[in-house]
């Protein structure tokens, strides 16, 4: 049987797999998409789900802390099973419309179910799942997105408690009334507040200083004082050793701490530990390709998305990037546009990315540290409490900050604790893009009253710093 010929196939349907599919549509080629699973990456573990238990959450907070709008407060009667069916049915709708493989079929896309191996530079063999039949799909140009999974601490015991991830926590019917989320990063940070927020005990098991590492730490410090405040237990430079469970199904772990060792209690273990990239079974180690080994590797792409050959692209979380929704579909698109349109087309290294607690914390650039070790005295830090900002004050928001950071005047960092943060980031995102002085901002009108006023400000702030350097060339008559 002759192979099929096709312009490009694309491995694996997630956020990456789903932009690139979109754009290769319009541009009359002949693809192919393949999917093991189910289309929708994020749809079903991550994102979507955990968005749709904040939002509940949210309501609950707000019923519970009425009286601050002048309204009787009450305690919010929560049904978490109802809670968790809401999750499944946002997921249901989506995956329903937008995600539907039936919908790719009427671009004119060829969907292909089975497991991928990647057997020539232009060859991709694909298998039933129980290996009985095999197509050879021969093609220009490859682009695997075969996203990423949930790893689970190796710790003594973890694995035979049936801990949870973001992967099987929504499929639950009867969700656990207290959990040990294990992981301070974003995945972790949000569920632990949601959870809590829902009547759900709730402690954090962070092994490190902090939580959210990655993130402005004077922002994080606030906002870890704010989960403390609602009543998650906050447990920092604490290292799982073991994990069993107890006659009548209770979870113990066992933490050591600098303080010494202890035991936690609850109904569940939540792990949000980080997330290991889909490369197995791929063959692309044995064709040539280069990848990372270890659990936080990826395959190593160029500046062009391109592996270690030039008809074969990666992106999205499969690589050893960012490992963000946001920036797989963005780099998707841009390697579909390097195989098809004349010039070169770099994926951008500049990913803002938001942590959706309440108040929301967005990064984009530089933290204060980054940025003073890269460019050393030239870093000048800009700040403004959102208690300063009458939107806030009349939202009863006032727990947060913007900073800016800058280099030589140049925008190269901002950070923003606020409600909708993850809207509020972009404008700063693109002056750092354009490589933006801040006090070039306060050109800008900002609308009031917004959070966003705070933004101007600071750019204000910025301007008539500047303006007092040149005060002597005011025209006095």
């Amino acid at each position: 049987m002759a192979p099929d010929q096709y312009d490009l196939v694309i491995v694996g349907m997630g956020s990456a797999g789903m932009a690139a599919a979109e754009l290769a549509a319009t541009l009359e080629l002949r693809v192919a998409v393949i999917e093991r699973d189910r289309v929708g990456g994020d749809l079903w573990t991550g994102s979507v789900p955990t968005k749709a238990l904040i939002a509940s959450a949210r309501a609950a907070h707000s019923v519970r802390h009425a009286d601050r709008f002048g309204i009787d407060a009450a305690p919010p009667t929560i049904d978490l099973a109802r809670v968790w069916a809401r999750a499944r049915q946002v997921q249901e709708s989506i995956a329903a419309t937008d995600d539907h493989p039936d919908r790719y079929a009427t671009m004119g896309l060829e969907i292909v179910s089975g497991d991928a191996t990647l057997t020539g530079p232009n060859e991709v063999t694909v298998a039933d799942a129980d290996g009985s039949t095999a197509r050879v799909l021969q093609t220009r140009f490859v682009l695997v997105g075969t996203g990423s999974r949930a790893v689970v601490p190796d710790v003594a015991g973890l694995a035979d408690i049936g801990v949870l991830t973001d992967e099987t926590l929504f499929a639950l019917e009867r969700p656990p009334a207290s959990v040990i989320v294990i992981g301070g990063g974003p995945m972790g940070v949000e569920l632990a507040q949601a959870f809590v927020r829902l009547g759900i005990v709730t402690t954090i098991v962070q092994d490190g200083p902090c939580l959210l590492p990655r993130d402005e730490q004077g922002l994080v410090s606030v906002l870890t004082g704010v989960l403390r405040s609602e009543g998650v237990e906050v447990l920092l430079d604490a290292r799982p050793t073991a994990a069993r469970r107890d006659a009548d199904g209770t979870v113990v772990l066992e933490i050591a701490t600098p303080a010494g060792r202890s035991e936690l209690r609850a109904e569940a273990v939540v792990a949000a530990t980080g997330r290991r990239p889909n490369v197995e079974g791929l063959g692309l180690e044995e064709l040539g390709i280069d990848v990372r080994s270890g659990p936080g590797g990826g395959v190593v792409v160029d500046e062009r998305a391109r592996t270690t050959f030039r008809s074969v692209y990666a992106v999205g979380d499969v690589t050893d990037g960012e490992r963000f929704a946001h920036a797989a579909g963005h780099a998707a698109v841009r390697a579909v546009r390097d195989m098809f349109f004349p010039g070169r087309a770099s994926v951008a290294d500049l990913v803002p990315w938001c942590t959706f607690t309440d108040p929301e914390l967005a990064h984009a650039g530089l933290t204060a540290d980054e940025a003073e070790a890269r460019f050393g005295e030239d870093v000048d830090v800009w700040r403004v409490d959102l208690r300063h900002n009458d939107r806030a004050r009349a939202d009863e928001a006032t727990e947060g900050a913007i900073v800016v950071v800058t280099a030589k005047e140049r925008i190269v960092g901002a950070h923003v604790l606020a409600p909708s943060a993850g809207e509020l980031i972009h404008e700063l995102t693109l002056a750092i893009q354009q490589g933006l002085k801040l006090n070039e901002i306060a050109s800008l009108v900002h609308v009031y009253p917004t959070m966003a006023t705070s933004v101007g400000m600071l750019a204000a702030e910025s301007a008539q710093e500047k303006a007092q350097r040149y005060r002597w060339l005011v025209r006095r008559r």
